[in-house]
Order: structure tokens, then sequence, then C-alpha cells
């Protein structure tokens, strides 16, 4: 990092979302100068319009930045699959090719890449996944998010920017969205049953301590070509998450829960039923002992939030 005379200039890529506005909270009273690249020009922030699905990206973007953080891309929609396949070429892998090549033209020393850890394909049965296994790649989205990684990282050897890949586990936190958000809407609402006492194990990473973790490895010269899981070091079962909802919601542990038999009989139905019961149920298991390794460990979990760091 420069000194007090000299601030830093960074990019950040969807600033807009989940982490993209808590990485801008965090960062905004730092030595940082501060330019978003997004769809809606932000009023707080030095700002450059372009939509990644019809504009090529400005060549001013990245004029005297020092840092990108690229957290902007597709996760996931209920459009037809040649539609949303065509998006995740778009926005995961030929934007960020691109912002990757203007950022090496530009000289920016340091790009952040979010990726995730469905670029590591199927998650194992039996194990905390790390960096070096590489599961068969079940999704268009985990392809397109492991694609970018590589043609990343040979971007960054060939022409010696730094480049460093994170691939957070299950990101929680307030403003969150997807199944965790739809889950706590549930309990809150008492149309959420209490999950049946399995002992799955399933990886979580507050936003604080990912958006902690950017910062680090954006200053670290370890972290130059590498790729990182994130998670907060601990496993949780689904039934451990769904009570540490209703502890963040202030409701009762309820003393009962849904059997086990229900969901897997729910589960022969169809595959769609199948995959979301899955998905609630199943093993998701990762290890961020490599970035533990250069320094950086997270200090939540859904076990220790106050009332300022809860779900909601």
């Amino acid at each position: 990092m420069k000194n007090n005379i000299t601030k830093e200039k960074i990019l950040v890529t969807g600033a807009n979302g989940f982490v993209g506005l808590r990485l801008l909270e965090h960062i905004k009273n730092m030595n940082f100068d501060i330019r978003v690249l997004s769809r809606n020009p932000s009023d707080q922030y030095e700002s450059i319009q372009c939509d990644f699905l019809k504009n090529n990206i400005p060549s001013n973007s990245l004029n005297s930045i020092d840092i990108v953080f690229h957290l902007a891309g597709f996760a996931h929609d209920f459009r037809s699959s040649i539609e949303v396949n065509s998006i995740y070429q778009l926005i995961n892998v030929d934007a960020t090719v691109q912002l990757a090549e203007l950022a090496v033209k530009k000289n920016v020393k340091t790009f952040i890449f979010v990726s995730s850890v469905k670029a590591g394909g199927r998650p194992h049965p039996k194990k905390c996944m790390n960096e070096t296994d590489q599961g068969e790649l079940d999704s268009k989205y985990g392809k397109s998010k492991r694609d970018a990684e590589l043609k990343l990282l040979k971007i960054g050897k060939k022409s010696g920017m730094n480049v460093v890949i994170v691939r957070p586990s299950l990101v929680y936190g307030k403003g969150m969205r997807g199944n965790l958000n739809l889950m706590l809407t549930g309990i809150k609402n008492g149309w959420f049953p209490p999950l049946p006492k399995i002992k799955n194990r399933r990886s979580m990473i507050h936003v604080d301590d990912l958006v902690e973790a950017l910062i680090f490895v954006s200053l670290n010269k370890n972290a130059n070509g590498e790729i990182f899981i994130l998670t907060d070091g601990q496993p949780y079962s689904s039934r451990e998450i769904y009570d540490a909802m209703c502890n963040s919601l202030g409701k009762e542990i309820p003393k009962w829960s849904l059997p086990l038999w229900i969901f897997i009989i729910m589960s022969k139905l169809n595959k769609r039923i199948s995959f979301k019961i899955d998905k609630l149920l199943g093993d998701e298991c990762y290890s961020s002992e490599k970035i533990e390794l250069i320094g950086f460990k997270a200090k939540k979990s859904i076990n220790n939030l106050n009332e300022n760091e809860t779900f909601y």
C-alpha cells in the first residue's frame, strides 16, 4: 500500500450487489480513491456506466487504477437454458477477460476476481474440498467461473499483473439473497419447518469477513497468482444454520424437527425437488486452510454474531 500522500486508486465492479456494497462500506474510510464500473452510476463515488451485456468496457474505466476488485457476475436465472448459458459466457467469462486485458494495457498492478466454490466442481461427500481438488463441473455457472479463472491466471502469468482469485463459500449477512434469505424469511413468517438433526456439513463465510479477505489479498504479495477458498473455518449442519437463524430473529428454537424420511420421499418425486432438497440438506464443505497459512482468518461464525451482524 502506498504512503499517506498518494492514495491507491481502485475500481470496483458489482458495486451495487450484496458483497459490493459491503466492500465499499469497508474501504471508503481507508487510503483509497474509489471508482465504480456499473450499469447504474453512483452519486457517492466516481462512476463509469457500462452494461456488460450490451457494451464494451470503456477504455478510460481503468485510467490510473492500481487495484481492480471484479465482483460483477451472473449467478442464476429462470429463463431458458440457451439464453442463460449465453449470459454466463458474456458476463462471467467474456467481460472478465476483457476487463483483465484492459487492466494490463493500463498498467493495473493487481486484479482481484471473486469467483465461487462452484468453480471447483461437485462437492466431495466425504471431505472438505481445497483449491487443488477439482470435481466434475456440474453447472453452467461453475463452468463459466472456472473458465474465467483459467483465462485470468494465464493473463496474469503472461503480463506480470498480479491476479488473485477468491472462491467464497456460502455468503451470509445483512442484505443476503437467494436460498438463505428465503429460509430466513420462512422462519420469520412461521412457514419454514425445523430441519432434521442430521450431520451434514456446509461451509459459510460472513460478508464482512469476505470483504476483509478481499482487501487482505489485494495487499499481500504472497497471494499473487493464487486461488483461495474462503470459509469461517467451521462447517455447520443445516439444522445448526436453522437454529442460528432462529436466534438471530429472536425466535424460540422449536423442540421438534421434521423427520428426514419426509425429505427422502419428497426427493423421489422429481429431479427438481431432489435438487432443492440436496441444496438444503446435502454436504458442501470446503477448506480455507490455504489463505489461513498466509495470515488471514475469519473472525465471525453464525454462532457469535451481535445484533449489528445478524442474518438480516
